[in-house]
C-alpha cells in the first residue's frame, strides 16, 4: 500500500490559527465573486446571442471547454487529494485503510451511482415525454374525426418532439452535473475551512478563484444550452457560487466546535471518501454526458469537421487550464 505522505515539521511551522482565519474570511468573498462571474458569463452571453447564427456553435465550444475542465478537476485535483487523504500516516497505519485502496473503490461506486441516477432519471423523462406525445396524438385524432381538419405537418411535429426530448435530456444533465460539482465544492470548502495551515491556504485562495471561474464557465455553458427559464438559471448560478464559501464557513464552524482540523484522522477519512465519490460522479458526467454526447451524437458537430476540430481544441484547453492549477492547489 502507499507510504505515509506527511511532513510533520513543515506542517507545524505553517500552522497559525489567527492568520488562517483572516485568509479564510477573505477567501469567502473572493471565491463567491469569482464563482458568480464564471457561471454567469456564459448564461448572460447566451441570453444576448440566442437565435443568432453562431450561437449554437459557441455554446458547443463552451461545453467542450467545460468537459475538459470537469474531467481535469476530477482526475488531477479531486481524486489525487482523496488518495492523499487516505494514505496519510494517521490513516494508512490503521485497519482497514492500509489493507485496500478504498479511494479507487469509492470512486468506482460514485461513477456507478451517477450511472444509476442518470439512467433512472432519463427513463422517467422519456416516459413522461412519450406519454405526452401519445396524449397529443389522440387529441389530434379526435379533432380530425369529430371536428375535421387537414393533415400535414407530421415531419415538423416529429422534429419538434425530438428537439424537445434533447432539451429535456440536457436539462437533466445540467442538474446532475451541478449536483456533482456542488458536492465536491462543499468538500473543498469544508477542508479549507478546517485547515489551520497558512502555507496551504494562501496559494489555495488564488487557485480556487481561478478554479471556480473555469468550472463555472463549464457549468454555465451547460445551463445556457438547457434553455431553463430565468428564475431557474439564476437559482442554479447562485447555488454554484455560494457552495464553496458556505463550505468554508461550515469548516470553520466544525473546527471551532470539534477542534478537528484538516490533519485529524477522522477528517482525513471523510475528506478521502467524499472526495472519491465526487470524483466518480464528475468522471462519469464528463465522459458520458458531455464528451460522448457531443463528439459522437451531436449533428451539428458531426456535419462540420472544422467545428469538431475547434471543439477538440477547446476540450484540450479546458483540461490543460485546470491541470496547470494543480501546481498551486
Amino acid at each position: 500500500m502507499a507510504a505515509c505522505v506527511t511532513d510533520i515539521a513543515r506542517a507545524a511551522a505553517c500552522r497559525d490559527s489567527v492568520a488562517a482565519s483572516h485568509l479564510k474570511v477573505v477567501s469567502v468573498f473572493t471565491i463567491f465573486v469569482t464563482s458568480m462571474a464564471g457561471v454567469s458569463l456564459p448564461v448572460m452571453l447566451a441570453r444576448y446571442f440566442q437565435g443568432k447564427s453562431l450561437y449554437d456553435m459557441a455554446i458547443l465550444v463552451i461545453k467542450c471547454f467545460a468537459a475538459g475542465v470537469i474531467l481535469a478537476t476530477s482526475l488531477v485535483h479531486v481524486l489525487p487529494d482523496a488518495f492523499a487523504a487516505l494514505s496519510d500516516c494517521q490513516v494508512a497505519s490503521r485497519h482497514p485503510w492500509k489493507d485496500f485502496p478504498f479511494a479507487g473503490l469509492v470512486t468506482l461506486g460514485g461513477a456507478l451511482m451517477a450511472l444509476v441516477v442518470d439512467a433512472v432519471a432519463s427513463s422517467h423523462v422519456e416516459h413522461a415525454h412519450y406519454a405526452a406525445m401519445e396524449a397529443e396524438e389522440k387529441e389530434d385524432e379526435w379533432r380530425m374525426e369529430f371536428v375535421g381538419g387537414g393533415g400535414g405537418g407530421g415531419d415538423d411535429s416529429d422534429s419538434e418532439r425530438v428537439e424537445e426530448l434533447a432539451r429535456l435530456k440536457q436539462r437533466l444533465v445540467s442538474q446532475v452535473l451541478e449536483i456533482g460539482i456542488i458536492f465536491h465544492s462543499v468538500i473543498i470548502g469544508v477542508t479549507m475551512g478546517m485547515s489551520q495551515n497558512v502555507c496551504t491556504i494562501r496559494p489555495l485562495v488564488a487557485a480556487l478563484a481561478f478554479h471556480q471561474i473555469f468550472e463555472g464557465m463549464g457549468l454555465g455553458g451547460c445551463i445556457a444550452q438547457a434553455g431553463f427559464n430565468f428564475g431557474t438559471m439564476a437559482y442554479m448560478c447562485f447555488m454554484f457560487s455560494v457552495t464553496t464559501p458556505m463550505g468554508i464557513i461550515l469548516g470553520m464552524v466544525l473546527f471551532s466546535i470539534t477542534g478537528y482540523d484538516d490533519s485529524n484522522p477522522n477528517a482525513l477519512i471523510m475528506e478521502g471518501l467524499l472526495g472519491s465519490v465526487s470524483s466518480g460522479i464528475l468522471i462519469y458526467m464528463a465522459l458520458v454526458d458531455l464528451i460522448a454526447v457531443d463528439f459522437f451524437h451531436n449533428k451539428l458537430m458531426n456535419s462540420n469537421m472544422w467545428l469538431k476540430k475547434v471543439s477538440f481544441i477547446a476540450l484540450t484547453l479546458g483540461s490543460a487550464a485546470m491541470s496547470v492549477l494543480a501546481l498551486w492547489a
